[in-house]
């Protein structure tokens, strides 16, 4: 056994160390005497040395310590137990609302301050165009589109094109302008309407279905050299001051138009209200070589007489009811009215929803990819709703309809209640390519994909709707994708009716659920950190939380919900313009921007 006086060191320690942080006691370290100066032998006695402090320690005796210049010890003080932080008293009904619910200060900010917020590269100055700042960490409002609504944005690492209210392009970033990459308008009066963009062109669709083609750079805009429609470039087709030129489709019918149009680094696609699909060459660089156009054996060599950029209808899908169109950089997809997918182009990472073979890296005409082979022996009938894709990825929604099985079947006879479910719809998300910067968002890292693998966070989802009494599947509402990371808006109920006019205080609005992944190299998640993310995630308000800190809640944890469409009237207070409003998000080229669209 111990000693005694070992044991009063022992107890006398914990008080002596706890003594250290008062501001009038002074407690000595241990010193043991020892003729060596060192620490003591086993069984040796310790001594406390605090100057003029007493210190008498005796075998189960209590331990105390003080100063002699203090005649009695400290009284302890009384611990204040603190259950809630102290909130502000709210002064209105919507002040109150503000107090108890982030998610609805953050609708009533997109309101009242509309606006741009990006973050990401800024190499090109895209994300900042004020900063020379490389990366921009959290999102961060562009003050050139403060209090603006746009029609569409897209962004590449070093050049963003935007449309504002009006239907004028807005152009920015150093491939634009190195002298001057501030946002400035460059093309006007064409009622635009959506934006796609190539390596170094931009494609416009304006309301009335004409498509518009203009270099990235403003000096290549400006140049008083103009080609010829039968050039390399064959941006114009005779010389002229103007900076753009109409891209024509052949042979469309009576009361046909554009009205989509997506693009890869390459090639682009143009959907037509009769659901015809057309491809041609986007980029000034290289003409499409990987299969993403559609039309087989069409190449550089091959190509018809004309403009090279001149579009090319993709026979395969004439009879087809196409309804949707996406592009990755080098591989394409669309989408039926009956759910029918067909993939083409490059498939190196397996992004056409098949197995990659060496010998035969791309596909050159549009191919059905099976989604009832998918959900074989699953008592579930497939319909794929959407499509998206970027980079090397491509990315399908998809309503599975529970059916009845095989009569007699092993499974059917397993089920407790097989005709229970009959009819119920669940909605999944499934992604293919390539996911070694966490793109697929299916919590695996893999190089190359040999079908598609589901989302399992966006999948299965369901929620109570309480207007129909019923349980209903959560789907996806958008789905953005960039080059190396993805966005999804969630489908979920949400809330934008609380006003002034509502019935009780407590009445908040919320919006709509909104997660992020993949590559993360350039902070375009906009967690703040670095590190890539396999799985979908939340991120911060997009005031980085200011605004909650303003209303009490400094230092807790809230999520960015994204602001769904509705009427309202802008500005603070609501006593602006009334206009349809809703944030979108945009993934770009290591670049992501959540706006405010019309």
């Amino acid at each position: 056994m111990l000693s005694s006086s070992r044991a009063a060191v022992r107890q006398a320690q914990p008080v002596c160390r706890a003594l250290r942080s008062h501001p009038t006691l002074r407690c000595q370290p241990v010193r043991y005497a020892s003729s060596q100066g060192g620490p003591p032998r086993r069984g040796g006695a310790g001594k406390f040395l605090a100057g003029a402090a007493v210190a008498f320690v005796g075998a189960g005796a209590a331990v105390a310590l003080w100063s002699t210049s203090q005649s009695e010890p400290p009284k302890p003080v009384q611990a204040t137990i603190q259950y809630e932080k102290v909130r502000p008293v709210p002064q209105t009904t919507e002040d109150n609302r503000d107090i108890i619910s982030s998610q609805h200060l953050q609708v009533k900010e997109s309101w009242e301050h509309p606006g741009v917020y990006a973050w990401g590269s800024n190499t090109g100055r895209v994300a900042a165009p004020d900063s020379t700042e490389n990366v921009i960490k959290t999102p961060r409002r562009l003050a050139y589109f403060d209090g603006q609504l746009l029609r569409d944005i897209k962004l590449d690492r070093e050049f963003g094109v935007a449309l504002n209210e009006k239907g004028d392009l807005v152009q920015w970033g150093t491939a634009f302008s190195k002298d001057d990459p501030k946002p400035k308008t460059t093309l006007k009066g064409k009622d635009l309407v959506k934006l796609a963009i190539s390596r170094d062109r931009i494609l416009a669709l304006s309301k009335s279905g004409t498509v518009y083609t203009l270099p990235v750079s403003n000096s290549d805009q400006a140049s008083s050299s103009k080609e010829q429609s039968s050039s390399w470039l064959g941006l114009w087709s005779n010389p002229s001051t103007a900076a753009y030129r109409k891209l024509d489709l052949p042979n469309l019918a009576w009361g046909e138009s554009v009205t989509d149009v997506s693009s890869g680094l390459e090639h682009a696609l143009f959907l037509t209200n009769k659901g015809r699909v057309f491809s041609a060459a986007s980029s000034n660089h290289d003409f499409p070589s990987k299969g993403q156009l559609g039309v087989p054996g069409l190449t550089w060599e091959t190509r018809p007489q004309g403009p090279y950029d001149q579009p090319h209808e993709i026979l395969t899908l004439k009879g087809f009811q196409i309804a949707k169109i996406a592009t990755g950089d080098y591989h394409s997809l669309a989408l039926d009215q009956d759910g029918k997918v067909f993939v083409f182009g490059d498939n190196t990472s397996g992004q056409l929803g098949f197995e990659a073979e060496r010998e035969i890296p791309y596909v050159d005409g549009p191919i059905p990819l099976p989604f009832t082979k998918i959900y074989s022996g699953s008592h579930q009938k497939p319909r794929v709703t959407s499509i998206a894709a970027g980079g090397t990825n491509s990315f399908f929604t998809v309503d599975a309809t529970r059916i009845a099985g095989q009569p007699g079947s092993q499974r059917e006879k397993m089920e407790v209640a097989p005709a229970r479910n009959l009819g119920q719809v669940t909605a999944d998300t499934w992604a293919c390519g390539s996911g070694i910067l966490g793109s697929l968002g299916n919590g695996k890292w893999t190089h190359v994909s040999l079908g598609p693998s589901k989302i399992k966070p966006l999948s299965g989802l369901f929620e109570w709707d309480e207007k129909n009494n019923t349980v209903i599947p959560i789907r996806l509402a958008r789905l953005s994708v960039g080059s190396t990371h993805a966005a999804a808006v969630m489908d979920n109920v949400t809330s934008v009716a609380a006003s002034a006019a509502s019935s009780t205080e407590n009445d908040t609005n919320w919006g709509a659920d909104i997660v992020w992944w993949g590559g993360n190299e350039y902070y375009q998640l906009g967690t703040g950190k670095r590190n890539n993310v396999n799985t979908p995630t939340y991120i911060g308000p997009l005031d980085g939380g200011h605004a909650d800190s303003e209303k009490g809640r400094r230092g807790e944890e809230h999520r960015f919900q994204i602001t769904p469409r509705t009427t309202v009237r802008l500005g603070e207070g609501g006593k602006g313009r009334k206009v349809s409003v809703e944030q979108r998000v945009e993934c770009g080229r290591f670049v992501t921007a959540v706006y405010s669209g019309t």
